[in-house]
C-alpha cells in the first residue's frame, strides 16, 4: 500500500519555500513579511546568462539572500530543516513522491484548475479567449497539477490584459491567498472537478502571426508579448494592436499600419524592427515607408 501524503498541521510558523523565476518572488516576499520563519529556500541552481557566459542567480535565489535567508539548489537540503509546510511556487521540476509523503506541500498554480494544468496556464487561457482565470492553493500531489484544491480566487480576463498584467494580477492575489490560509489554517481540501485541459509551455513558432487567423486571434497572439512577422524579409516584432472594424484587406496585406486578416483587421500600435529598439508603429511607418498592398508574413 502506498504511503499517503503529508497533511499540514493545523497551526504553521515554519514554511519552506520552492520556485525559481520573477512570478514566484512576490509569494517568497509575502511569507516573510508576514513573520513566518523560512529556515530553508530551494530553487534551481544558477545559470550561465549574458554574452560573458557569467553565472547568475535565479531571481529567487536572489531574494532569498537579499532578505537573509539559507538558500540550496538541493531537494535534500529539506531534510536538514524542521518545517510544518512547503509552498511551491513555479519550482520548474518534479518533487520526488518520497518528499510529499514527509513534507506537506502546496503549489500555486495560475488557472481554474483542473482547467489549464501545465506550464502555460496564464498564456493558454489568454489564447483560449477564456473570460476568466484565477489563482489556486492546490496540494501538491504525485501527477502534474492533480492535488485537491485548498482555495482558489477567481478573476475576469479583459481585452486589454496582456501576459504581464494578468499574471501580475494572478501573482498578487495568490500571494495574498497564501499567506491567509497559512495564517488561518488550511481548509479541508476537495477534489479537482471538471474535465482536465493541458497547458502545454508556447512554442517559439506559436508566434509568429498567421495572417489568415482572425484578428481577434492574433490581438490574443500580440497580447502574450514578443509575435512577430516577416516584413521585407526581415523580422518585425509586434508589441500591441488595435483591433480594426475593416474587411476590405486581405490577410497581410498593408495599408500603412493596419493588417488585415482573414475576418477584421489590425492596427499596429508598437513593433519593434530586427535589430532596433521598440517604437510607435506611425515612426516606423514613417521610416519604413510601407506602399499600399505591401504584405507582412513569411
Amino acid at each position: 500500500m502506498t504511503q499517503p501524503l503529508a497533511r499540514p498541521a493545523e497551526s504553521i510558523t515554519r514554511v519552506a519555500f520552492l520556485g525559481t523565476p520573477d512570478v514566484a518572488v512576490p509569494t517568497l516576499r509575502a511569507i516573510h513579511a508576514a513573520g513566518f520563519e523560512i529556515p530553508i529556500v530551494i530553487t534551481r541552481p544558477d545559470r550561465r546568462r549574458g554574452r560573458g557566459g557569467a553565472l547568475s542567480p535565479s531571481p529567487v535565489k536572489q531574494t532569498a539572500l537579499d532578505l537573509g535567508l539559507e538558500v540550496s539548489d538541493d531537494l535534500a537540503a529539506l531534510d536538514n530543516v524542521s518545517v510544518d509546510i512547503a509552498v511551491v511556487v513555479a519550482y520548474g521540476r518534479i518533487i520526488p513522491v518520497a518528499f510529499l509523503q514527509r513534507i506537506p506541500m502546496v503549489n500555486l498554480h495560475f488557472s481554474l484548475l483542473p482547467r489549464w494544468r501545465g506550464a502555460a496556464p496564464v498564456e493558454r487561457a489568454i489564447l483560449a479567449g477564456d473570460r476568466t482565470t484565477g489563482v489556486c492553493l492546490m496540494q501538491v500531489a504525485e501527477g502534474l497539477d492533480t492535488g485537491d484544491i485548498y482555495d482558489v480566487v477567481s478573476m475576469e480576463i479583459t481585452p486589454d490584459d496582456t501576459l504581464d498584467s494578468l499574471r501580475m494580477r494572478l501573482v498578487e492575489a495568490g500571494s495574498a491567498m497564501v499567506v491567509r490560509c497559512l495564517s488561518q489554517g488550511l481548509p479541508e481540501p476537495r477534489p479537482q472537478i471538471g474535465e482536465p485541459v493541458h497547458a502545454a509551455k508556447i512554442a517559439p513558432a506559436e508566434l509568429e502571426l498567421d495572417w489568415d487567423e482572425p484578428a481577434v486571434q492574433l490581438s490574443r497572439v500580440v497580447r502574450l508579448g514578443g509575435a512577430w512577422t516577416i516584413f521585407r524579409e526581415k523580422r518585425l516584432k509586434i508589441w500591441a494592436v488595435n483591433l480594426v472594424d475593416r474587411h476590405d484587406l486581405a490577410p497581410g496585406v498593408l495599408d500603412g499600419v493596419v493588417i488585415g486578416t482573414s475576418a477584421g483587421a489590425v492596427e499596429l500600435v508598437e513593433v519593434q524592427p530586427e535589430g532596433r529598439a521598440r517604437i510607435a508603429a506611425d515612426a516606423w511607418r514613417n521610416g519604413a515607408q510601407p506602399h499600399m498592398g505591401e504584405r507582412v508574413g513569411s
